[in-house]
């Protein structure tokens, strides 16, 4: 019984050190937002002397944050929809039409991964410049581009989890191939479904160098807006983090309503 209590109490431990580890990031965003730029060059780790709330007011500002935020959420919510949509159908058929052909294509998706996305950045921005499509919709298609790879694999090899008698009872039933995986087989792609949203949201929402490249200033998201704090000569450490502070509350917002799904399609995904 000791020995089972002194294996709790140092889990506990380390369990609280990971803790305090992952919100000190936080912590210094929040406070530092509060000070003013000499102060938080003088002491970094301290509380403010005084809150200065002006540098919320300031960010907010310059962010143009109502904008900023619909424009990054419409790009992620579409690129993201847009990736699960395809994927899913792609990976779907590359399971049920097992051949030569298709673990060829499986195998360039994989390897399509290993790609690294300033070995085409230049090709790719001036191909669709040529097309004159470096705007938003641009950009969600190459979202879908670059996301397809993994998306694809994750629910290829979700796929094979589920059998194909199921595919066979619904055609049995007078159902099409298109009515069979959109309301037989993808509802049973939930836990993947969500591991596959997470990944591409955090990716999409965070992204610099392609919307970088693609959008103009009026199309421009939140993390486009917060590169306006950094200039050449100069670095606003108080505004950037008043801006980061306000920029992380609709992520906030967003996993407080959507999190029984997201708990749930992740246990699901882990029991399976």
């Amino acid at each position: 019984m000791k020995k089972s209590k002194r294996k709790l109490y140092i889990i506990e431990l380390l369990g609280l050190f990971l803790a305090l580890l992952w919100l000190s990031p936080f912590y210094l965003m929040i406070v530092n937002a509060f000070k003013t730029k000499r102060e938080i060059f003088s002491d970094v780790l301290g509380l403010p002397k005084e809150l200065m709330t002006d540098n919320f007011v300031k960010a907010f500002s310059d962010l143009d944050f109502f904008k900023s935020l619909f424009n990054s959420v419409l790009i992620t919510v579409l690129g993201v929809g847009v990736i699960i949509i395809f994927s899913s159908m792609a990976g779907y058929a590359l399971a049920r039409n097992k051949s030569k052909i298709s673990g060829i294509i499986l195998l360039v998706f994989v390897a399509a991964m290993l790609i690294p996305f300033q070995s085409v950045m230049i090709p790719l921005v001036s191909l669709f410049g040529k097309a004159d499509m470096l705007n938003r919709p641009g950009l969600i298609l190459m979202y879908l581009g670059f996301g397809s790879s993994l998306s694809i694999f994750l629910y290829h090899g979700a796929m094979t989890g589920i059998s194909n008698s199921m595919d066979e009872a619904a055609i049995i039933d007078g159902a099409n191939k298109f009515q069979v995986f959109w309301k037989i087989i993808f509802p049973l792609l939930k836990p993947i479904t969500v591991t596959v949203g997470i990944l591409n949201v955090i990716w999409i929402w965070n992204d610099f160098l392609l919307p970088s490249l693609i959008l103009s200033d009026s199309n421009a998201t939140i993390p486009l807006k917060m590169y306006l704090f950094f200039g050449q000569y100069t670095k606003q450490w108080h505004l950037a983090l008043a801006g980061l502070t306000i920029a992380v509350i609709p992520v906030i917002i967003g996993y407080f309503f959507a999190q029984k799904q997201i708990i749930e399609g992740v246990s699901e995904g882990a029991v399976k």
